[in-house]
């Protein structure tokens, strides 16, 4: 077996799995102005951006082969409230940046989250009752319109990230409706109620108002990290409804998962390696017990090789430019 491995040349000849440039998505935190901090707990090397810094970082991302970046806001307090108003809002900071965005950038893919708990007073992807339950039918006519709003400033990909039963289905058929036929609709399909969230929460100021919900998680709607076979229905029903593209969040805890959804339809299968993860592999690499580049490629080439046809990383950058020096 040696023989195969003895040089670099061989060894690039028979990588059963590839990882490039073209396979990542950069996700990038926006915020209106100066004002509001740029740093993130627990995220480092990653900052919200200002509308000018947004710019410069998608050009970056472009030049080195990133196809796609994908948007978050943060959005003060004042801005939320329990109807969402600001998500629906088509002059709304998401918005602006994607026109912006689209001007600048034509050839770059823009990704827009669709979900509520940015501007949501209660920190939840949905609508909440007075006694704290997050109400299903209710909040799609919220995401649906929230899609639109996207659509129309010009997003390429809406990606619902609530985990509403029926979301994709009120979204197809809100964009259909409009006239938006060509926009594509990226579902994240198996999205756990993982802890591994916590550092995004904190970078689009979300995990306050959580806490102070009368429902203070989301297990009632995200999946339960106990369960596989769930997530092949879940896949199952997204792509019946007109899902394009399907999401497994977070990646490398669920390296097996990405796996049988990848093998069950054998549909583009995209993974988000989230915060937390991001977060542990940068402070283990700051503590000097890796080379961080090193690991972060490792980290990316087991979901490619887990069946992941692209990967959301906040590592996007610095694997770009470490895949261009090999």
């Amino acid at each position: 077996m040696r023989r195969l491995r003895s040089e670099p040349w061989i060894r690039q000849l028979v990588a059963e799995h590839s990882l490039n440039s073209s396979d990542l998505i950069l996700p990038l935190f926006l915020r209106e102005d100066s004002s509001v901090a740029s740093e993130i707990p627990n995220l480092d090397g990653v900052t919200r951006l200002t509308p000018d810094q947004t710019l410069a970082t998608a050009t970056q991302a472009e030049s080195l082969g990133i196809p796609a970046v994908a948007l978050f806001p943060w959005v003060a307090e004042a801005d939320k409230d329990t109807n969402c108003t600001l998500a629906l809002n088509p002059d709304n900071l998401v918005c602006r940046t994607v026109r912006a965005l689209k001007q600048a950038n034509p050839n770059l893919g823009v990704i827009c989250d669709v979900a509520l708990d940015p501007y949501n007073a209660h920190g939840h992807d949905g609508l909440v009752s007075a006694d704290g339950t997050i109400l299903n039918d209710e909040t799609l006519a919220l995401l649906a319109q929230q899609a639109l709003t996207l659509a129309e400033a010009g997003a390429d990909i809406v990606a619902p990230s609530d985990m509403m039963d029926g979301r994709v289905l009120a979204i197809r058929s809100a964009l259909e409706g409009a006239g938006h036929k060509d926009t594509k609709i990226l579902s994240y399909a198996a999205k756990y109620a993982s802890v591994f969230y916590g550092p995004f929460r904190e970078a689009v100021n979300s995990q306050g108002n959580l806490k102070g919900a009368l429902q203070s998680d989301k297990r009632t709607y995200q999946m339960n990290p106990a369960n596989s076979d769930e997530a092949l229905r879940e896949v199952a029903l997204d792509l019946a409804e007109g899902a394009d593209l399907v999401m497994v969040k977070p990646c490398g805890p669920y390296l097996d998962i990405i796996h049988r959804v990848k093998e069950t339809f054998r549909v583009p299968t995209f993974a988000y390696q989230v915060s937390g993860e991001y977060a542990m592999l940068r402070s283990a690499a700051n503590a000097g017990a890796f080379p961080w580049q090193s690991a972060l490629l490792e980290s990316l080439r087991a979901a490619k090789r887990a069946g992941a046809d692209a990967i959301l990383t906040y590592g996007a950058l610095d694997a770009a430019q470490a895949l261009s020096a090999t």
